[in-house]
């Protein structure tokens, strides 16, 4: 007999809470996902800052491809990247992990910067978690590079020059975007317009996060 094959998901979405993060490359997902960890004990996992940990670990099988992926402004093999945020989860789980949302096997993550592709969305929710929401900060291209290049100055990630963030914003133009609207026709999308100020944009973040918390409803598009 053909074996059965178990595709329920490691995490039961009823206690554990994921809400992606995504927009494209210095939209200020990390500045905004800092903020809510502080007011809402999110765990926060950065996709991008697992991989480039991986790449660095000795001994590590993936560190080469990594390496060359995030050179090359491609996109990390979907196996790889789950399978790295799934042990992360699970991780976190185990810390014991105290403040609202922690009690009882429960437990609250912020992932930044995936799903980055539909193969890797769906492959998430089917057998890690299925995801409550994502966050979509939406700005325009000038500002992306803008910031970029500036944290670059201090940064020492080797993709933030510009002809790496070029191949950045064509890769997010191709894959991530069809994620967005994916989740969008499942009325899972907030977007917020990521322009302005960091505290002006937290403001409308935070208000999300709020109402999904108090089972409220919640724009799927926020603008200032």
């Amino acid at each position: 007999m053909p074996s059965i094959v178990d595709t329920t998901p490691a995490f039961d979405n009823e206690k554990v809470t994921v809400i992606f993060v995504l927009g494209g490359p210095g939209a200020g997902k990390g500045t905004q996902c800092a903020r809510l960890v502080k007011d809402f004990h999110f765990c926060h996992l950065s996709a991008g800052d697992l991989l480039r940990a991986e790449q660095n670990r000795q001994g590590s099988q993936y560190g080469t491809l990594i390496q060359t992926c995030i050179r090359e402004g491609t996109i990390v093999p979907m196996e790889v990247t789950i399978k790295l945020l799934e042990n992360a989860m699970t991780a976190a789980m185990r810390e014991g992990r105290t403040g609202d949302g922690w009690a009882e096997d429960r437990g609250r993550f912020l992932i930044d910067g995936f799903p980055r592709k539909m193969d890797q969305a769906l492959k998430f929710d089917e057998t890690v978690c299925l995801s409550t929401l994502v966050i979509y900060f939406s700005t325009t291209e000038q500002v992306m590079l803008d910031r970029l290049l500036e944290r670059g100055k201090t940064s020492g990630r080797e993709d933030d020059n510009v002809e790496s963030i070029k191949k950045r914003f064509r890769t997010y133009k191709s894959d991530t975007m069809p994620v967005i609207e994916h989740y969008a026709s499942l009325g899972k999308v907030a977007e917020v317009n990521s322009s302005s100020s960091v505290d002006s944009v937290y403001k409308l973040v935070r208000d999300v996060v709020e109402n999904i918390f108090s089972g409220g409803k919640y724009s799927t598009k926020v603008t200032i």
